[in-house]
């Protein structure tokens, strides 16, 4: 699903006006569309009190939809006119025909009215702004928000945001003081950057969006979409009946050292759990003993150690002379930056022919030491750093990589020529043609030691199994986010571990494989 810009959504929507689709029509299922989810957000909604605050423009206009909708189903609903809206309004003139409330704001000045029904009210629209520029916040509608937020900090009434809560920039995600947090927020056709970007992804709440009738071809021009379940479960790999564990591909780990040994069983039993035929875990020595008990279904290539669990140089010659017996290599989790690896990962990655690599971890860290390493490696790679590790490879502040995640990672995979998988809330994937698409999770729940070999796991095993690179990427990333949410919803965020999320990605594999 393409994700657009505020201008671009402008332009679609002039677009759609050349082409005879009428303005009323689009506003009427956007309008339906509000109503439906919030119906479906809250349950039962006859005889609840709702009130849809609403501005002058199409988002004001499409409030003005949600409430008659939710009227017509029962709810009691009263209309807070924050702007003058014409009287030949047709969505207010059906408004009033049906006997539903309407509040002028030139009628309440003192806000009287509307403390009196933030305190009954368990529901409430926001439809004052919709995606056009945002502006600092003043006058009518920064008093009427303060009070949504104030009131709902001491009494809990859901918010229900039309396209994005108003005071939040569709394109950049910041925030005025007064926005308000979102419990929902429906925003129409396609999502608009600044949903996944913080600080306004901290106030959207569950997002939801709307197909109101604008044709998908008209945001062909976006690049950047947002990875959706359909898109996951058209790239799950096929298990035919007469295969064999070669079929499924074959992943060479070169992970874990002393201090990280759980790294390298985590990376493994990501892969294996993805369907990967065969995996082999190449580890210093002395470490395998303690690494059997926990990943029997391994195969092991015992490396010379420089020192116990630290992987000798000598080593890279070895892993190089067994590459050609496997589809890719998952290089980095755990090992460590002792000086020995680091001149083992160092002389590892210079190698030609090498198998698909995906380097993680200290791989990424040591990557980083190598000059000018875009030029010295194997182009057919996937990156897949947190932002304090592409801080390292780029010299960029992770404050600034923050600021701008999708352009940091789009930037780079261009100039790289690789795949990189950023991490982090809202993980964003980007291929070397400009192709990017973004994790729809956030989940602090997977903030915790060992996810990301968890996910590098899951990357290699798929590109394992035939997968072209940059979908592995995306499917890995998916995979790994919905079942960081399966594991969230059944023991929630708190206390999540990474070994959680081995058992839960076959089981949201067969989720998805009901959905194709």
């Amino acid at each position: 699903m393409k994700i657009v810009t505020a201008t671009q959504m402008r332009e679609i929507d002039r677009e759609c006006v050349k082409r005879g689709v009428p303005v009323g029509k689009l506003m009427e299922n956007a309008g339906r569309a509000v109503a439906e989810a919030t119906r479906e957000y809250i349950g039962d909604i006859k005889r609840q009190q709702i009130l849809c605050l609403a501005g002058a423009g199409n988002n004001g206009g499409d409030g003005l939809v949600a409430a008659r909708y939710l009227a017509e189903w029962g709810a009691k609903v009263t209309v807070y006119l924050c702007s003058d809206r014409p009287a030949e309004d047709a969505n207010l003139v059906l408004l009033k025909e049906r006997g539903i409330a309407c509040i002028e704001i030139k009628a309440d000045k003192s806000f009287k009215k509307l403390d009196v029904l933030l305190g009954s009210t368990m529901c409430v629209i926001d439809a004052l702004l919709g995606t056009g520029k945002m502006r600092p916040l003043e006058g009518i509608f920064k008093t009427v928000l303060e009070k949504v937020n104030d009131r709902k900090a001491l009494r809990h009434f859901k918010v229900v945001a039309i396209d994005l809560p108003s005071g939040m920039d569709a394109d950049t995600g910041a925030i005025d003081p007064a926005c308000p947090t979102a419990d929902l927020t429906v925003t129409m056709a396609f999502p608009k950057p600044g949903l996944f970007r913080f600080p306004g992804a901290e106030k959207v709440g569950t997002l939801q969006i709307a197909d109101i009738g604008i044709p998908t071809a008209l945001a062909d021009a976006s690049t950047i979409e947002l990875f959706t379940p359909d898109q996951a479960a058209k790239l799950i790999p096929k298990r035919p009946l007469n295969a064999n564990k070669g079929t499924f591909g074959r992943v060479l780990v070169s992970a874990g050292s002393i201090n990280y040994t759980g790294a390298a069983y985590l990376a493994c039993a990501g892969a294996y759990r993805v369907g990967a035929g065969l995996v082999t875990l190449a580890t210093a020595r002395s470490l395998q003993p303690s690494i059997v008990p926990m990943l029997a279904e391994a195969t092991y290539l015992p490396l010379p150690e420089s020192g116990h669990g630290i992987i000798a140089t000598e080593a890279a010659e070895i892993v190089y002379h067994e590459c050609s017996g496997y589809n890719v290599l998952l290089l980095g989790c755990g090992l460590g930056q002792h000086h020995p690896t680091v001149n083992y990962v160092t002389n590892l990655l210079q190698k030609e022919d090498l198998p698909t690599l995906v380097l993680d971890a200290d791989g990424l860290n040591i990557l980083a030491k190598i000059p000018n390493w875009e030029k010295k490696i194997p182009l057919n790679m996937v990156l897949t750093p947190h932002p304090g590790e592409m801080s390292r490879l780029t010299g960029v502040p992770v404050e600034e990589i923050q600021k701008d995640r999708v352009g940091a990672a789009v930037h780079y995979a261009k100039e790289w020529r690789r795949i990189i998988v950023l991490k982090g809330a809202f993980t964003v994937i980007a291929a070397p043609d400009g192709r990017c698409r973004i994790s729809p999770f956030g989940n602090p729940g997977l903030a915790s030691a060992g996810t990301g070999d968890v996910l590098a796991g899951v990357i290699a095993g798929l590109a394992g199994q035939g997968l072209e690179l940059f979908d592995a990427a995306a499917l890995g990333v998916y995979l790994h986010g919905r079942a960081g949410e399966k594991v969230k919803t059944e023991t929630g965020d708190t206390g999540m571990i990474a070994s959680d999320l081995l058992p839960a990605l076959p089981k949201v594999i067969k989720q998805l494989k009901f959905r194709a």
